[in-house]
């Protein structure tokens, strides 16, 4: 065997072997969140009297949802001398018009909301909400992305959780008002379940760090403060401030029965851009905390959760050097005739892939009857993880090299029913040279799957295709998304649903 094969082989198993470790951590993940069912948090008395409460509303061009948002915050149950909502809104487009005329009409119904609008969007989100905290009166803090449709007892069912005082913050766990709207839809329902229901559900049962989602969680003002303030040096604002505050002892408190439901994106190129943030914030994150959190006097079993949640991105990575190892250790091994080799590298690649199909198939049992009916979408859920790498990658090179970059924030075009359309709306997302790199990809794990079979090499051939139809599925629903709507602009055609 030559020198460039022995390094193939060895580099193709040590990545197998890393994944394969992040694999079992999702066993570890379930665990914690099934043995200590006991610990799942409970409310306290209710508050007496009720605190005061902003909540804050972060704009930027959400001409299509800001209405939506603004009218279910201002149905919130909690006494009006009590609550004062900002919208703080730094948009550029429609979306001001459409933001300060539902401000007013509900400021002359009695209702405490101010609209502020920002002539710079310094910090982006941050900075925004840094701003509104500066001029807000209430002792917590509420934080709605445009996308989420509150409900009226969403204030009244979480502030109990706030009774002890080392309580910093509280997070809902988030709905989807269109999961079934399509396949992408349902895909990306599934895998913010799995995130709340047992990445959340296990690390705050556990007593490990978790962090606060950026909206649908009400914080209290003085862990904010106490952990330096909202800071826009990473792209999850949201993430930092977590971790920080959880360094300065504060505790937080998820609620996985309050529900607050959102849309998530109907859209390929804005699912990449929204995942492209997260990888990158989180990166960005692990670069700036980890340290910090590994020197300092916490468990142990708190700093090993902690680098497991904040190096999680450097999955991908990984994954695309295994993309690309794949077929020539392949060829190598049936060449010398080292079948049992098989013997290695498919459990390895079983257990990585059986802990993901573990850990969804808890969470649907968890929280849905149907469970059993969801599984089915379980092998694209590793398909599309797999399609995302190409995209992922680029976002934690990005992190590590201190590639700066605007806060792109996820389109939203109110899809809330089956007969909905986003084509032809705006802010719509750009297709780059991304896609045709992970058509590439796709047409690279066609030939290897022909090969696989030309050779009856049929153990590899299960995850060969997850590959496959990964790439292919991401990079044509890119290209075929962002052209479809392109032609309606062209032929001026008014938004609408268009024969799909």
């Amino acid at each position: 065997m030559t020198l460039a094969e022995t390094f193939i082989l060895v580099s193709y198993f040590f990545v197998l072997i890393i994944l394969a470790v992040y694999g079992w951590h999702r066993y570890y993940l379930v665990y914690l969140y099934m043995s200590n069912r006991d610990k799942e948090a409970k409310p306290g008395p209710p508050l007496d009297p009720l605190p005061v409460v902003t909540i804050q509303l972060p704009l930027y061009n959400e001409m299509y949802v800001a209405d939506r948002l603004i009218e279910s915050v201002c149905r919130i149950d909690y006494p009006r001398d009590r609550l004062e909502i900002q919208v703080l809104d730094d948009s550029v487009d429609e979306t001001r018009g459409i933001a300060e005329l539902a401000v007013r009409r509900f400021a002359a119904q009695g209702i405490d909301i101010k609209y502020y609008h920002r002539t710079d969007r310094v910090g982006y989100k941050a900075g925004a909400l840094e701003a509104g905290l500066k001029v807000a009166r209430g002792e917590f803090v509420g934080i709605f992305d445009a996308d989420f449709i509150p409900t009226p007892d969403f204030l009244m069912t979480l502030m109990p959780h706030f009774s002890a005082p080392t309580i910093g913050m509280v997070q809902a766990r988030w709905g989807h008002i269109n999961q079934d709207y399509s396949l992408l839809t349902k895909i990306q329902s599934i895998l913010l379940d799995g995130h709340f229901v047992l990445e959340h559900g296990g690390r705050n049962r556990g007593g490990r760090f978790f962090n606060f989602n950026g909206t649908a969680g009400v914080w209290r003002r003085e862990a904010i403060i106490d952990a330096g303030g909202w800071q826009h040096d990473t792209l999850t604002e949201d993430l930092d401030l977590s971790y920080r505050a959880q360094l300065r002892g504060w505790k937080f408190v998820f609620v996985p029965t309050l529900i607050a439901p959102a849309e998530v994106p109907v859209e390929m190129n804005a699912f990449k851009s929204q995942q492209h943030r997260w990888a990158k914030g989180s990166i960005q994150t692990c670069r700036k905390l980890l340290p910090r959190i590994l020197r300092s006097d916490l468990p142990l079993g708190v700093k090993i959760e902690a680098f497991f949640h904040l190096t999680a991105n450097f999955n991908y990575p990984l994954m695309c050097i295994l993309s690309i190892l794949m077929f020539p250790s392949m060829v190598i091994r049936y060449n010398m005739g080292w079948y049992e080799m098989l013997l290695i590298d498919v459990p390895l690649f079983f257990a990585a892939t059986f802990s993901f199909c573990n850990f969804y198939m808890v969470c649907q049992r968890e929280i849905h009857t149907d469970w059993r009916a969801r599984l089915k979408y379980v092998p694209f859920l590793m398909s599309v993880g797999i399609g995302l790498c190409i995209n992922n990658t680029r976002a934690v090179f990005e992190a590590l090299l201190n590639t700066k970059s605007e806060f792109a924030r996820t389109p939203k075009y109110r899809i809330e029913a089956d007969a909905d359309e986003w084509v032809g709306k705006k802010y719509r997302q750009s297709v780059a040279v991304q896609p045709l790199i992970e058509l590439g990809l796709g047409l690279y794990f066609t030939w290897t799957v022909f090969y696989a079979l030309a050779n009856q090499i049929y153990g590899t051939l299960p995850f060969l295709v997850l590959f496959q139809i990964g790439f292919l599925y991401t990079g044509l629903l890119s290209i075929v998304q962002q052209y479809a709507g392109d032609s309606v602009v062209a032929t001026g055609l008014e938004p609408g649903r268009q024969g799909s």
